[in-house]
């Protein structure tokens, strides 16, 4: 008997695990979502590391974005390093560098804490904002972690605070971390062990690749330490996401669920309340998966790895101890998870864990309807292929949202060229469909920014009307073949081109006919879709033909080049503000363009755009004029209006524009429309 009512708890556990994973897909993503979300981040990632140069800063998303994790109100978290600057463990490895472009930092760990180190300047060479932020130690020249982390929060991201070793603030919709550290090359000789714990996972090749890889050195001391605001945390962060890539998507979910277990653990509870974070359920899966707690991670046994996991977390709290998984000598409750806070968080722990992973889990993703359907029906059987369970239509638009952000932003046209010839490298190898639509969206983007920064250099210098006539035709040919690549609202750019050139009746017809294109009923315009008009239309083609034809988004101007006169005190006043890009709404550029062009053509329908213009920009619900684009579309109504001398709508436009929220930052630019206009 007692075996019966074992066996049936087991397939009671089963099937609620089965029913959570198909919930845990619907919300965190598919094995088909998450690995085009990686894909594209990766693609992207290389090709902007392959092509920069020296003296650039470089970056690389990190955090649950990089991982393949979409949740909402997640942080989008980012290092930043220069490319220029190497950390060595050992000085003997200074011979593989050229000393005339690295500037070489060495590692002093004698006096620091596991996982932390000083970093020292034995050459006392470095960057500016490096040498700034130095201090003198038994007089040597030391990086500041303090001092460094302050000043690029200051310089680099002006409206944001210090959070840890991050710059923190907001940015639209969503929340950001920016981290500025430094790179070695080189595997932690304080992380050796872990190769020799690797026995059964990750696999050797990952393993390899993360040895490889090395590692990274944050702004942040451990509060403990004897150097607490000099020195710096080693960042296993790109090792972590190599290791999440490892895992298969059954323990992806399970740190899923553990990630949305901890936020609704903390919710309520003030910043210094909150003892446990997301870091700490990765770390517990981590080691739950190394050391074979659970035989097979599979979607059946899903509440029995994440039981698992919570076990692992339970004794941890216990003890007050949470080694990292890299350096387990390095405790990450030290100073923390102690006394009567320990005390208090193991009671809620286990209180939760006496509750039974039955009721613990599945209420965090509030899926029961999914499990009572299955346990009231047992022999119904739960599909758990994730092509089955996300539609064409969100597959199509989550890959698209991604893609559209795609802008690579040469310096100069032979940067471009070095953009370029690394694509054609890229298109040689074999490479996934989304991957190669990523390609075909960063092609059109250098194309579209290499055809405005040759027609300004030929304009820019007295080269002759022949060399400018073939510079003319080549800038043609470029934005024409972009328009092929890219989306429907790619035309626009040749529009601004033929504007830009004098050529008003020719940018009139590009104008109508993207007008037309962007009037289709099955369009996908920011994510905004009619799904059933725009499955008739382009329903099973590639995705290659929808973007092209049935895809538009809003136009990100890049500030490195000015393309039309009228917008470049707002580009100038957007890039003082450390932005790339001023971001316009697709159909508010067509309606200005249209404006402009028809002035020199035909003043009547000048007017008529205007009013076209101004209609959208009072009336639209959302559709075509996002909310944190509203600054920008309020502004070049006020444009327009002033251009045609009525001063007093256009004194309203722009103070208008200055009371949205400040996506654009040209709030600069507004005011010395408003001081002109008086």
């Amino acid at each position: 008997m007692a075996s019966t009512e074992a066996s049936l708890s087991e397939m009671t556990l089963q099937i609620k695990s089965k029913s959570l994973y198909l919930g845990l897909c619907l919300k965190i993503g598919t094995p088909e979502q998450v690995a085009f979300r990686r894909d594209v981040t990766d693609i992207l990632e290389f090709l902007a590391h392959k092509v920069a140069r020296p003296h650039q800063v470089v970056s690389m998303l990190s955090g649950s974005q990089r991982e393949g994790f979409r949740l909402k109100d997640s942080d989008r978290d980012t290092m930043y390093w220069p490319r220029n600057h190497r950390v060595l463990w050992d000085f003997t490895l200074a011979a593989l560098y050229n000393t005339h472009i690295y500037n070489l930092i060495l590692c002093d760990s004698s006096e620091s804490p596991p996982g932390f180190t000083l970093l020292w300047l034995p050459m006392e060479e470095a960057h500016s904002l490096v040498l700034s932020s130095c201090v003198r130690i038994n007089g040597a020249l030391y990086i500041s972690s303090a001092k460094y982390r302050d000043k690029t929060c200051t310089v680099m991201h002006p409206d944001s605070t210090v959070h840890g070793p991050c710059s923190s603030g907001r940015f639209g919709e969503f929340e950001y971390d920016n981290a500025h550290c430094f790179v070695s090359d080189f595997w932690p000789p304080s992380a050796s062990s872990w190769r020799d714990r690797c026995h059964s996972w990750p696999p050797p090749h990952v393993v390899n690749d993360i040895i490889r890889s090395g590692c990274h050195f944050v702004a942040i001391g451990h509060k403990l330490g004897k150097h607490a605001d000099n020195e710096w945390r080693i960042s296993f962060s790109q090792a972590e996401q190599k290791l999440v890539y490892a895992m298969n998507h059954t323990q992806f979910l399970t740190y899923g669920l553990l990630k949305l277990f901890v936020k609704e653990f903390n919710n309520g509870l003030s910043e210094e309340e909150k003892l446990l974070c997301s870091y700490h359920m990765k770390t517990a899966v981590f080691w739950a998966i190394q050391q074979n707690t659970i035989a097979h991670w599979c979607p059946q046994n899903l509440l029995a790895g994440v039981w698992v996991c919570f076990k692992i977390l339970l004794k941890w709290v216990y003890e007050g101890v949470c080694p990292n998984f890299f350096i387990p000598e390095n405790n990450m409750f030290l100073n923390k998870v102690h006394g009567v806070a320990q005390r208090n968080l193991f009671t809620r722990l286990y209180g939760l864990y006496e509750k039974g992973v039955h009721v613990t889990f599945p209420h965090v993703l509030s899926v029961d309807s999914y499990v009572m359907d299955i346990l009231c029906n047992p022999r119904l059987s739960i599909c758990t292929d994730g092509s089955t369970i996300i539609s064409e239509i969100l597959h199509d638009n989550e890959l698209f949202v991604q893609i559209h952000t795609c802008h690579p932003r040469p310096e100069d046209l032979r940067h471009s060229n070095e953009y370029s010839q690394n694509i054609e490298q890229f298109i040689t190898l074999p490479l996934k469909q989304h991957q190669v639509i990523v390609l075909q969206k960063c092609t059109a983007s250098i194309l579209q920014t290499s055809a405005f920064m040759l027609h300004d250099m030929y304009t820019d210098t007295s080269g002759g009307n022949k060399q400018m006539y073939i510079a003319d035709k080549r800038s043609c040919y470029m934005l024409k073949l972009a328009a092929k690549f890219g989306f429907v609202s790619d035309l626009l750019y040749i529009a601004m081109y033929l504007y830009k050139t004098f050529r008003h009746r020719e940018a009139l017809s590009v104008i109508e006919m993207t007008k037309v294109k962007l009037a289709q009923p099955g369009l996908m315009y920011n994510s905004t879709v009619d799904p059933k008009r725009y499955t008739e239309a382009v329903g099973g083609r590639s995705w290659s033909y929808k973007m092209r034809h049935a895809v538009a988004y809003d136009i990100g101007l890049d500030n490195n080049i000015f393309y039309i006169s009228e917008l470049t005190p707002e580009q100038q006043a957007n890039s003082h503000t450390q932005k790339d890009f001023l971001v316009i709404p697709a159909l508010i550029l067509l309606h200005m363009l249209e404006f402009l062009s028809c002035r020199h053509v035909n003043p009547m329908k000048a007017q008529a755009a205007l009013d076209d213009l101004q209609d959208l920009v009072h009336h639209d619900q959302e559709e075509y004029v996002p909310v944190l684009k509203r600054d920008i579309s309020w502004e070049i109504l006020g444009i327009c209006q002033q251009m045609t001398g009525n001063h007093q709508a256009a004194l309203y436009s722009f103070t208008q524009s200055l009371r949205q929220y400040p996506f654009n930052k040209i709030d600069t630019a507004t005011r010395h429309r408003i001081q002109d206009l008086h």
